[in-house]
């Protein structure tokens, strides 16, 4: 096989063999999510604010449960219903704050976008 014709077939060779290991997951960063929503920068003050006067260290007025670490609340949204409860029409018997009035709409959406962006703590 004559050079000249060696140099172009090594060189497609290397470039194939370049290309063969790329996986787009491998190649992406993962890069933090800036406005993703927070247990401690955004949450944390809705929970203290409406639920902890009943879901408090030791629970009162018949609450089930503490939401007072970070890892209560997360439980709660994933095994307890509480973006249901917090949800629900005034008037339901279930709705949480207990006797209501409901929480604005723009707050409970912070907390359901907690929950889409992974229930981050911070």
């Amino acid at each position: 096989m004559k050079l000249q014709n060696l140099f172009p077939l090594l060189l497609c060779a290397s470039i194939f063999m370049a290309c063969t290991n790329d996986n787009p997951e491998t190649l992406m960063e993962d890069m933090p999510n800036d406005n993703a929503i927070t247990y401690q920068q955004n949450v944390k003050s809705i929970i203290d604010n409406n639920c902890i006067s009943c879901h408090a260290a030791t629970p009162r007025n018949g609450a089930p449960m503490s939401l007072v670490t970070y890892d209560q609340v997360k439980n709660a949204i994933q095994n307890r219903g509480l973006l249901n409860r917090i949800s629900l029409n005034n008037g339901n018997s279930l709705l949480m704050p207990q006797g209501g009035p409901r929480l604005p709409q723009a707050t409970i959406d912070i907390v359901s976008q907690w929950q889409q962006d992974g229930l981050l703590d911070q």
